[in-house]
């Protein structure tokens, strides 16, 4: 496989950490308590994170509708199967509350993804692909550790090349 860009290898990584572990059905004990599926679910906050988590906002998208996705294995890879509570908010404008993860180097960002949790780990993926949304701004959006919000066109992906399953378009930043 040969990759044209820093971007399509991290998110060709990304896939290959979600896929791997959830076909080989893998089981990671929860600091919360309990197994769950790697590369699955919303991801966990760890409490010893020096970012806050996210705060409920009744402006933007929750992350437990996003994270209700079931899947399947078809032709050996993981496809998402989304509820029509999941399916009803595709092609339209919708604001999601996340943490940055760049995917190019720099202070300004106009592909990124956005994760539920934060990173704690350079290495360590937060969650599964339905913890993420690639997001795709007009203008550049400055870096941040800390929590942001972006709003632009939301589209529920059903069979991605990269594994991801949620990607806004014509993003925008919002305070």
């Amino acid at each position: 496989m040969r990759f044209t860009s820093l971007k399509h290898s991290l998110l060709a990584c990304a896939v290959v950490v979600f896929t791997l572990p959830m076909v080989a059905t893998a089981q990671l004990s929860s600091p919360m308590g309990g197994a769950i599926p790697a590369g699955t679910g919303a991801g966990v906050h760890s409490p010893n994170s020096p970012f806050a988590p996210l705060v409920d906002r009744a402006d933007v998208l929750p992350w437990s509708v996003l994270t209700t996705i079931k899947t399947k294995v078809e032709k050996n890879r993981v496809l998402p199967v989304f509820p029509s509570t999941v399916q009803a908010l595709n092609q339209k404008s919708q604001r999601i509350q996340g943490f940055m993860m760049p995917l190019e180097p720099g202070e300004k960002q106009k592909h990124f993804l956005l994760s539920s949790v934060p990173l704690t780990c350079s290495f360590c993926l937060p969650g599964g692909p339905e913890s993420m949304v690639e997001v795709k701004t007009k203008t550049p959006v400055k870096y941040s550790m800390e929590a942001v919000v972006v709003e632009g066109q939301f589209a529920v992906l059903n069979d991605d090349p990269y594994g991801l399953y949620y990607r806004i378009t014509d993003g925008v930043a919002v305070k």
